[in-house]
C-alpha cells in the first residue's frame, strides 16, 4: 500500500470527482485512476463506485476513509514538524472563531499573516457555536469573554471592553437609565451563548448582575448590533462590534455608574497538546495586529 494512493483516495472523495482531484493534485486523470486501482488491489476491496455521471463511496470505502484521513493528517503534521525544526512554518492550521469578530477584524489581520507565511494551509471556520476544539478537530479556537473551558490553554490577544449601548431614538422614547435599578426596567438585547444574565458590572471588588427579561435573544453579533441601531432595546456589546457605530452616532453609550465586567479576546488550544510553531506565530501576529489597547477601541 502506497501513501500516494491513500492521499489520492482522500482527495477524490473530498473533490467529488477524479478530474477535480487530478487538478488539485496536479497530475493527470489517468494517474489518479491508476493510483486508486492499485490501492484497491492492495486492500482487496472496492472503495469507489465510478460511472460517467456519478462517483460514490462504497461501504468498504467509507470504513477505510476515516483511517485514511487520519493517515493523511499524521503525515502532513509530521512534514510540518520537520519543517518547523528547520525554522520553516508550513502545513495545515485549523482555527475556529465567532462570525462577527472574524468578519470585522480577524479576516483582515490574517491576510498579512498568510502573505508572510504562504506555506501555511489555513482553514478558518466562522461559527457562533461554542465548538469543542479537540473533538471538532481544531488546532485552536478564538473567543471573546471569560474562559469557561477547562480543556483549553488560553493565550490573551487583546482586552475586550464591553459597552452598554442603545440608539438615540430608543433613549428618546424610553429614557436613559442612570443606575442598575433603572436598567433592569428596560428592554434588553442578549446573546444566545451568554443568556439573559449577561449584564455584569463591577464596582471595586463588588460584582453585580442585572437579570434581563430576554425581550430579544439573538445568536449573532451582527444581528445584535443591527437590533440596537434599530431601537429595539439596550445591549451590552464588545467594543470591536460597536466602536464604529458609536463614532458614527448610530448608538449612544450609557453610563450606569459602573463598568462592565472586564473581558478579553483569547486564542485557546487543547490542553495536553503541544502548540505548533505556526500557532505560536499566529498568536503573536494577532496580538500585535490588534494592539493594546486594541485599535477598535479608539
Amino acid at each position: 500500500m502506497k501513501l500516494e494512493g491513500i492521499f489520492t483516495f482522500v482527495q477524490v472523495v473530498d473533490s467529488g470527482s477524479l478530474s477535480e482531484a487530478a487538478r488539485h493534485l496536479r497530475i493527470s486523470r489517468s494517474v489518479v485512476s491508476e493510483r486508486l486501482a492499485e490501492l484497491e488491489r492492495s486492500l482487496g476491496a472496492t472503495l469507489l463506485q465510478r460511472s460517467t455521471r456519478k462517483l460514490s463511496v462504497t461501504e468498504d470505502g467509507s470504513a477505510f476513509l476515516e483511517r485514511a484521513r487520519r493517515i493523511v493528517c499524521e503525515v502532513r503534521q509530521a512534514q510540518a514538524d520537520l519543517a518547523e525544526r528547520r525554522g520553516e512554518l508550513t502545513g495545515p492550521l485549523r482555527i475556529s472563531a465567532p462570525v462577527t469578530f472574524g468578519r470585522m477584524h480577524l479576516g483582515p489581520a490574517l491576510y498579512g499573516f498568510l502573505q508572510k507565511y504562504p506555506d501555511i494551509q489555513l482553514t478558518l471556520d466562522l461559527n457562533d457555536r461554542r465548538v469543542d476544539a479537540t473533538s471538532d478537530g481544531f488546532d485552536a479556537v478564538i473567543r471573546n469573554g471569560p474562559i469557561v473551558d477547562s480543556f483549553l490553554v488560553a493565550w490573551q490577544l487583546a482586552p475586550s471592553p464591553r459597552y452598554l449601548v442603545a440608539s438615540p431614538g430608543y433613549l428618546a422614547r424610553h429614557g436613559t437609565p442612570a443606575n442598575l435599578e433603572e436598567l433592569a426596567e428596560h428592554r434588553g438585547i442578549f446573546y444566545t451563548n451568554r443568556g439573559t444574565a449577561d449584564w455584569r458590572f463591577v464596582d471595586g471588588d463588588q460584582a453585580y448582575v442585572v437579570q434581563g427579561d430576554g425581550d430579544l435573544v439573538l445568536n449573532n453579533g451582527d444581528m445584535m448590533l443591527d437590533a440596537a441601531i434599530a431601537g429595539l432595546g439596550i445591549s451590552l456589546l464588545p467594543a470591536f462590534i460597536v466602536g464604529q457605530a458609536l463614532r458614527d452616532g448610530k448608538l449612544t453609550r450609557i453610563d450606569v455608574g459602573m463598568q462592565a465586567e472586564p473581558e478579553f479576546l483569547y486564542i485557546g488550544h487543547p490542553h495536553g497538546r503541544k502548540p505548533s510553531a505556526k500557532l505560536r506565530a499566529l498568536a503573536a501576529w494577532l496580538k500585535e495586529a490588534f494592539g493594546d489597547p486594541p485599535y477598535w477601541d479608539g
